[in-house]
């Protein structure tokens, strides 16, 4: 057993994926060691950075994420600090950067070792996400499976194209990021949110069973048509 542990390990490809799966626990670990932030004192540090804070914003929000902290933390407060319009709007764009930067680094380090091994179903499974259109990944974002950062990097690991990733990625995050970032703007300014900006959290759910019932009925009719 640890002489074929040792040839796999043995191979680059092996190598890297090993790293991500260290990075991955690596972060886990992080996360429930690192002492939660007082929100309170989240609008203060946003402040001091004068005109530089939308972009610490975005790109401090993409590195919380690509580190696996919820995006729901992130995007209450990116409301709490700039309310309900701008921190939705700053909460897209950390999205967007860290679905680029977990898909680049998953397709460095896993997709080589992935693309080696797979097999029968899971071959199916991968050519499934390489054929992948924006739809499709919205419909994967949308399920309750796992957090924004890891299907980031699960997706890099697999054939998915990278411009549909990341466009589906920014839609389906969409409506939460303007429920949660009005939510977030409700805790830090009661009476001050216009509540027109969490209208689109409603239209998750909906979403989500449309999407969900046309991928069932498109594989009913794949599976009940004729195998040429």
């Amino acid at each position: 057993m640890i002489p074929a542990a040792r040839r796999l390990l043995g191979q680059p490809s092996a190598r890297r994926f090993a790293l991500l799966l260290f990075l991955l626990v690596g972060f886990g670990v992080l996360l429930l060691a690192v002492p939660r932030p007082d929100p309170a004192r989240l609008p203060e540090a946003a402040h001091s950075l004068g005109d530089y804070a939308p972009v610490a914003a975005i790109v401090g929000g993409a590195l919380l994420l690509v580190a696996l902290v919820p995006r729901t933390f992130v995007t209450l407060a990116s409301g709490a600090i700039f309310g309900p319009l701008e921190g939705a709007a700053y909460a897209l764009g950390a999205a967007l950067l860290a679905a680029a930067i977990g898909f680049a680094v998953g397709r460095v380090l896993g997709r080589e070792f992935v693309a080696e091994r797979v097999r029968g179903r899971l071959a199916r499974l991968d050519g499934w996400f390489a054929r992948q259109s924006v739809l499709g990944v919205i419909t994967v974002r949308l399920l309750p499976i796992a957090g924004f950062g890891l299907i980031s990097y699960g997706y890099g690991t697999t054939g998915a194209r990278v411009l549909p990733f990341l466009a589906g990625s920014v839609i389906a995050s969409a409506p939460t990021a303007f429920g949660y970032a009005a939510i977030g703007a409700a805790v830090s300014s009661p009476g001050h949110v216009n509540w027109y900006a969490a209208a689109p959290a409603s239209l998750g759910l909906i979403a989500s069973a449309v999407l969900v019932h046309r991928w069932w009925r498109a594989e009913r009719q794949r599976r009940a048509s004729p195998v040429g």
